[in-house]
């Protein structure tokens, strides 16, 4: 088993008739780390997941698990992963506590061994007060954190998290965050889907954003950041025609669209920041009102937007 590379794909794609839902993704993804993809909705986020899960077939390409092909050796890669999907796959006809029995039984804990397990997680996952009541009287927060758990009742070397804090309050989410980390700083490897850009920003060492199935940007956060400039400029401005004066006046300035929103505000990436001087005084010197301005650093949802021209969105494919 290789122990430096824990997901390694090449040319990795799926198809459904004349829809390509994965074109073709290369990874390499280093062994304990956090590992995050970002893309618009139905970019092929899931469909990849599923595919390195040993879910979906591959149409062409391959995919290894720690130096174990996801097709041929596909019982072998089960045994080393473990998957948190969108939905949630507990049993609602039981309560918390016997899910997590349930689940330490079936993968090969001793009873006993299985309601210690269970216990651990109950109260690792603040659900300890809620073990013995049907999972069907849970919130979605609840159930979402009580099918992390049920993932994690044995911890194998790479757990794939789709969208795993969709749905949770900023408290449980931080607490969720707390427990990746957790995992990698025990040597787990972790892969997540996510639609929120400031979880991907926190938690990943790699961020691969993936666009029509295929992959237009992979590094880490801060190099996705200075990939579109060091600084980007932030006008507000008030009035509707003059946004749309200022949209001209940047792009004929600079050659780039700039971002703008409902709200009035305009967004340009600068490779220089003295260009935001410039940009400015010709706003002003074009009659345009500025309610304010500011130069700051790109945040991920600027690189976002940038490689993929999409909002951000929850992925469903």
């Amino acid at each position: 088993m290789s122990t430096d590379i824990a997901v390694r794909t090449r040319g990795l794609g799926k198809s459904y008739g004349d829809f390509t839902a994965v074109g073709s993704v290369d990874l390499g993804i280093e062994a304990g780390s956090v590992f995050a993809m970002l893309g618009p909705n139905g970019a092929g986020k899931t469909t990849t997941v599923r595919m390195l899960a040993t879910l979906l077939r591959p149409d062409r390409g391959s995919a290894e698990i720690f130096g174990y092909d996801v097709v041929r050796e596909a019982t072998a890669v089960r045994s080393m992963i473990g998957l948190t999907g969108q939905y949630a796959s507990v049993d609602e006809t039981l309560t918390a506590g016997e899910n997590l029995r349930l689940f330490g039984r079936l993968l090969g804990l001793s009873r006993r061994a299985a309601a210690s397990r269970a216990g651990e997680l109950l109260e690792e996952f603040e659900l300890s007060a809620v073990a013995r009541r049907s999972v069907s009287a849970f919130s979605g927060g609840m159930r979402r954190r009580l099918d992390l758990a049920a993932t994690l009742i044995t911890v194998p070397p790479l757990i794939f998290l789709d969208e795993p804090t969709t749905g949770l309050d900023p408290h449980t989410r931080d607490r969720m965050w707390g427990i990746v980390r957790g995992l990698v700083a025990r040597g787990a490897t972790v892969l997540l889907t996510t639609q929120y850009l400031e979880e991907a920003d926190a938690l990943a060492d790699r961020i691969a954003v993936i666009d029509r199935g295929r992959i237009v940007a992979d590094g880490t956060p801060a190099e996705l950041k200075s990939s579109i400039g060091e600084q980007v400029l932030r006008l507000d401005i008030p009035d509707t025609a003059d946004l749309r004066r200022a949209e001209a006046l940047i792009q004929e300035m600079t050659g780039d669209v700039p971002e703008g929103s409902s709200t009035g505000t305009l967004t340009v990436a600068l490779h220089d920041v003295t260009h935001g001087a410039d940009i400015v005084a010709a706003c002003r010197a074009e009659g345009i009102t500025l309610r304010g301005f500011a130069v700051d650093r790109p945040d991920l949802n600027e690189v976002f937007l940038s490689l993929t021209g999409h909002a951000r969105t929850v992925d469903a494919a």
